[in-house]
């Protein structure tokens, strides 16, 4: 284990917590890395999967966090690679045959490429020694950023018997810890948690009022030219601005946002790891695994979403372990935006009834089978509580997940069709036969048709996609696949449908309740008249922090008390024909019903969803002109307009 530590990375010893956690690992067993941002979680499966005898998965949340380590283990020799969306055919076929010849020890994809039944179908055929899990609090519906398709992963590692997993996260309260061990049937002596305290972490906060805010962080950073620095910020907009601002008045700064191409989203973080920018102004995707260790300051313009979110972001600062600053702009005024993001995830109980009709429609002994998207645009309900409810229904045996596949294929030639048929006999060449007749050529593509070959020639659907996967493999095709379909088997077909719908939705009413007084727990986090590190250590479950730590802005006596904020004009005096008219004219000449309560408070708030998108609500005028308000307020205030 030494002698590798030395000749691939160049360490001479571990840091905290890592020996324990790839002494598990190498002796087979399933481990969990607890360790703050930047305290070396990464080597506990580099370091593995360069002396274990096969491949290792590892499973990201995000592209940047991706490309990021793998610039750095290629850089050291390591064999890795990824599959991902930005690649062509010919690269991920590459980085296929790589992992088929066992030239590849590292393998990154994103969660959801375990839902394509093409990536599952090559994988099953590789030898894996390791499954690892990055940003594993997502598994846990008690973490910040829970994902639904991270449940399925304890499944995926049966189905593809991978014999242990690794499990890596900065952001885990003790909750959190207990569900990722319990789903992965790890032990509690495998479990490595290395606290979360960092003494070189100055923590600041200091209340300022909204009209304030761009000036003050100007004049914080002036003090401080040259040292890189991240600002966040909630909104793709208010990046903008204020990347704006601080470039106007002399301090460089780049807005770094999703609404950004991947191009330039790209270029700007390169120039943020070389010195060229010093400044990024950026939403919270900017920083997720950059391996930047002089960050010297984090500011956040705007309040975080959550306690963990917060941790993490101010985690990217001083990873060399030299003194670096955080500062909190804290102010209230943002607080309804925070919120909004919240209530937009909650479906209305309408949007949950239409799901469960359209599981009853499926005839008795037939498998569910429906394509996100669609049923997103159907339910009016987004695609992440979408997942979350459907995997609620597998939880409570209503249903269960089966497979997924692309519902069409299309191919082109790179060779022609006599050429291909040339390589087979016997059965499989009038299996082919069959197969390329059912696709009819429309100039350069063909489309499969699936209902007309299993008439022609009944077989099994997966038999097809390998077929053509193989083609494609030889280069004799180019193939694409689209419009994922998800195939569910209705296990209780006669359920309850108005008690099961109250149900859900007061379980996405208590998941709504629970995210708001998360950041209510942000709030009194910044008005503590207790050390800040210590509490934000207490919070994780870290009881060996200093109680005064010295280095925050309470210790050095300045309690935060928050500024009033901005005063409202009364919505009483408000028309609400003026800001609802246009949606509802516009929803009533593509609805048979009138306008919800909840969609025209979302909509005045600000707040996206699928139907808000087909009606292009963004461009009508009333759309988020009462963003500022409480939501509650904003509601009470339509449902008088409406009566």
């Amino acid at each position: 284990m030494y002698p590798t530590l030395q000749r691939i990375f160049g360490y001479s010893q571990f840091r905290s917590g890592q020996e324990s956690v790839i002494s598990a690992v190498l002796a087979g067993r399933s481990a969990a890395a607890i360790f703050p941002t930047g305290a070396g979680k990464s080597l506990c499966y580099q370091l593995p999967a360069v002396m274990l005898p096969h491949l290792t998965l590892v499973v990201s949340p995000l592209l940047a966090l991706i490309q990021d380590q793998l610039t750095f283990m290629q850089r050291l020799g390591i064999a890795a690679a990824s599959i991902d969306s930005t690649q062509s055919r010919e690269q991920t076929q590459a980085v296929m045959a790589e992992a088929r010849s066992g030239a590849l020890k590292i393998l990154m994809i994103s969660v959801e490429r375990l839902n394509n039944e093409r990536f599952r179908n090559f994988i099953a055929q590789v030898p894996i020694s390791l499954l690892v899990v990055d940003e594993a609090h997502c598994i846990s519906e008690w973490g910040h950023n829970f994902r639904p398709d991270y449940l399925k992963l304890p499944s995926y590692q049966r189905q593809l018997a991978i014999p242990q997993t690794l499990l890596l996260t900065a952001t885990a309260t003790p909750p959190v810890v207990a569900d990722m061990q319990a789903r992965f049937a790890i032990a509690s002596a495998d479990v490595v948690c290395t606290g979360f305290y960092r003494s070189n972490l100055d923590l600041t906060v200091e209340p300022v009022s909204s009209q304030h805010k761009q000036r003050h962080v100007f004049d914080w950073l002036t003090q401080r030219t040259g040292q890189p620095t991240i600002v966040y910020v909630t909104l793709q907009k208010t990046a903008e601005q204020v990347a704006e601002y601080l470039s106007r008045h002399g301090v460089a700064a780049q807005a770094y946002h999703a609404g950004l191409g991947h191009e330039q989203r790209v270029a700007i973080q390169q120039q943020f790891m070389a010195g060229q920018v010093n400044c990024v102004v950026a939403t919270i995707a900017f920083g997720m695994g950059i391996d930047k260790s002089d960050i010297r300051n984090v500011v956040h313009f705007d309040l975080p979403k959550s306690i963990e979110g917060y941790s993490q972001e101010i985690g990217r600062a001083g990873r060399d372990g030299l003194p670096s600053e955080c500062l909190v702009l804290a102010n209230q005024d943002s607080l309804q935006v925070l919120e909004n993001f919240v209530y937009g995830d909650t479906p209305e109980p309408a949007g949950i009834r239409n799901v469960l009709n359209e599981l009853l429609a499926v005839p008795p002994g037939q498998a569910w089978e429906l394509t996100l998207t669609q049923l997103s645009n159907h339910s009016n309900i987004r695609l992440l509580p979408l997942k979350t409810l459907l995997v609620q229904l597998e939880l409570r045996g209503i249903v269960a997940s089966r497979y997924a596949y692309f519902a069409e294929y299309r191919f082109k030639y790179l060779v022609e069709p006599q050429a291909v048929l040339a390589h087979f006999s016997g059965e499989r060449l009038q299996f082919l036969q069959a197969v390329l007749r059912c696709a009819p050529q429309a100039r350069s593509w063909c489309t499969l048709d699936f209902e007309a070959l299993f008439k022609s020639y009944p077989t099994e659907h997966s038999r097809v996609v390998k077929a053509l996967n193989y083609l494609a493999e030889k280069g004799w095709i180019a193939l694409e696949s689209k419009q994922m379909t998800e195939v569910y088997a209705v296990l209780q077909p006669d359920f309850d449908a108005p008690a099961l719908c109250r149900e859900l939705s007061d379980y996405f009413q208590s998941k709504e309740t629970s995210e708001v007084a998360r950041i209510q727990a942000v709030l009194d986090l910044f008005a503590s008249e207790h050390c800040l590190s210590q509490r934000l250590a207490s919070y994780f479950g870290d009881k060996a922090a200093p109680l005064h730590c010295g280095h925050c802005s309470v210790c050095r006596g300045e309690v935060a008390r928050w500024p009033e904020p901005e005063k409202l004009p009364a919505l009483a005096g408000l028309s609400f024909s003026a800001l609802c008219g246009e949606l509802m004219a516009r929803h009533q000449a593509h609805q048979s019903a009138g306008a919800s309560a909840e969609l025209l408070t979302r909509f005045l708030c600000g707040i996206t969803a699928p139907l808000l998108t087909r009606l292009k609500a963004r461009n009508l005028s009333g759309f988020a002109a009462l963003e500022s308000y409480p939501y509650a307020q904003v509601r009470a205030w339509v449902q008088l307009g409406q009566a």
